[in-house]
């Protein structure tokens, strides 16, 4: 039967009214973020992935797929909690199974999840991934709209919002009405709350309704962002062509006066950072990879979760360094593996693997 959930162990249980059907519907989530702990509130698209259960084929070739969790604001949000931090996801699925199943894989991951909606007249979103022989992926979406489109202002969690020490977004959410607006007035609450605003602009031009509308609608929200991770291929496109290795192009056609860190993830090699009084880069550590899905997520949950507890990181090089590494540590661990949510990894699994790197230098 559609949309049923069962209680079980649940806590912290409330009522939604669920907008876009003729009647109203009680959907049980978990509003339990840990008091005690800082915490990140991801804003965005939860999905599914249809990911072929071979390597280095296309989707016509692929003999079967398996499904798993995706959206890379959840995905964030699932690794801060895998890493101890307190996380909630605020966001929008269907009023279907894989709307219900998704709510409840981040309640057993300890997100809170009391900011999700459900939609009763869209779907859950799907997207079909294709992993090549490097691991690397390709996309196929079905979107046509699906629920993540359709949220409203007036469905946002305000309360959990404001509760947020860093909020973190990407800019799917920006590509449509409603949910466009339901994204800026969500950045406008938490801002005004005393909220760090964490931005990972997560490219995917299939989306868009062209490169232009993609260049000006990432843009539209870089100068209110405190942190802001981007790959080089972001680089190169949002500048127009420009050297994504170039510090002169970053600093003067991506750094901004409100900026406290800019990050550029360069995959296996590490990462790059910039603030306003220092910049460097961090190496990565080697690992066989098996699928990249997640690796950048994975990366930004490592650093805010560092950043959520340690609010001062971005004044202090070393420490800001150690936290980098941490996170480039976080990415590394999940490409090992194949899926997003399934390999994002534990604390202990991260300082592990940092000891033995350290080791290995000795």
């Amino acid at each position: 039967m559609a949309g049923k959930l069962t209680t079980g162990n649940i806590t912290g249980i409330e009522k939604l009214h669920i907008v876009g059907g003729a009647e109203d519907r009680t959907a049980i989530t978990n509003g339990n973020a840990a008091k005690n702990k800082p915490l990140v509130v991801c804003f965005g698209e939860l999905l599914i992935d249809f990911v072929p259960t071979v390597g280095g084929v296309s989707l016509a070739e692929a003999p079967a797929f398996k499904k798993a969790p995706g959206g890379a604001p959840a995905n964030v949000a699932v690794g801060v909690s895998r890493l101890g931090g307190s996380s909630a996801f605020v966001g929008k699925v269907g009023d279907d199974e894989f709307g219900y199943m998704l709510a409840d894989i981040l309640k057993q991951n300890n997100v809170d999840n009391s900011g999700m909606r459900f939609d009763r007249t869209a779907r859950t979103a799907l997207a079909f991934v294709t992993l090549k022989a490097d691991g690397e992926r390709e996309f196929m979406f079905f979107r046509h709209p699906s629920a993540d489109m359709r949220l409203h202002e007036s469905e946002l969690n305000t309360n959990l919002i404001k509760q947020a020490n860093i909020f973190h977004y990407g800019s799917i959410s920006l590509i449509e009405e409603p949910c466009k607006s339901a994204h800026l007035a969500a950045m406008n609450i938490a801002k005004k709350s005393g909220s760090m605003l964490s931005y990972d602009p997560n490219l995917r031009l299939p989306l868009w309704p062209s490169p232009e509308a993609a260049r000006k609608g990432i843009m539209s929200i870089w100068d209110q962002s405190d942190i802001i991770k981007v790959c080089e291929d972001e680089i190169t496109f949002l500048t127009g062509g420009d050297d994504p290795y170039d510090d002169n192009v970053v600093m003067k056609k991506l750094f901004h006066p409100n900026l406290k860190l800019l990050v550029v993830t360069e995959g296996s090699e590490g990462c790059r950072y910039y603030t306003k009084a220092f910049k460097g880069r961090v190496p990565g550590i080697k690992v066989k990879p098996v699928d990249t899905t997640g690796a950048g997520d994975a990366f930004v949950s490592g650093l805010l979760n560092s950043l959520a507890s340690d609010s001062k990181l971005f004044q202090d090089e070393k420490r800001l360094r150690d936290a980098l590494l941490f996170a480039n540590v976080c990415g590394a661990l999940t490409v090992t593996e194949r899926g997003a949510i399934p390999s994002l990894p534990t604390k202990t699994a991260v300082l592990d693997a940092l000891n033995k790197h350290s080791a290995s230098k000795k």
